[in-house]
């Protein structure tokens, strides 16, 4: 579904590390996922990318200079408009055993170490873009869900205001209104 999604369905990926060979390889591994990728050189950068634009997924490297990449995470779990995105923390294999530990209790959602195996990355950052896109159907639905609710209520109204009415009703237009209100809850529960 990703390679054919639409544009409303494109998921943004945040690419986010202070080396140019690194931003890179992640474009030449994430490229055929035909998703847009967005580069940011530092933590300062990411997080102006993030207020600017929603994104599905941030790829995060853990050294920077200035801000690094755990500091950078904090800040994107601390703010309600990006506390939701989940984070792969990217970190060279040499680096303290104890970057995984302190990665996940900063709200990654995976860590890789470099160099990573593409196919690992790409299958990886394939399940957040679907769990992304479902998230958003899911949303969509809740909407319509919502709405079709709201109106019923104001159908549901309507009636009992023609039923309230000092004329009698007239008892064919009120059979077509009762039938067009369960075709509604109907559709609302999947019948």
């Amino acid at each position: 579904m990703s390679a054919e999604a639409t544009t409303n369905e494109r998921a943004s990926i945040l690419l986010v590390d202070d080396m140019e060979d690194n931003l890179i390889a992640l474009e030449a591994v994430l490229g055929s996922l035909n998703e847009p990728l967005v580069r940011a050189r530092s933590g300062e950068e990411a997080m102006k990318a993030l207020l600017r634009q929603h994104f599905a997924l941030v790829l995060l490297d853990v050294r920077m200079p200035g801000m690094d990449g755990f500091e950078t995470a904090a800040n994107i779990k601390r703010l309600d408009q990006t506390k939701d995105v989940p984070i792969i923390f990217l970190t060279g294999a040499e680096d303290d055993s104890g970057y995984a530990f302190r990665g996940y209790a900063t709200g990654a959602a995976d860590y890789l170490t470099k160099p990573f195996d593409p196919w690992v990355l790409r299958a990886k950052v394939t399940v957040f873009l679907d769990l992304h896109r479902k998230n958003q159907q899911l949303e969509r639905l809740l909407a319509q869900e919502q709405s079709d609710y709201g109106e019923v209520g104001s159908r549901l109204a309507e009636l009992e205001r023609e039923l309230n009415a000092e004329e009698p009703p007239d008892l064919a237009v009120l059979r077509v209104q009762v039938r067009e209100l369960r075709e509604l809850v109907a559709r609302g529960r999947g019948f």
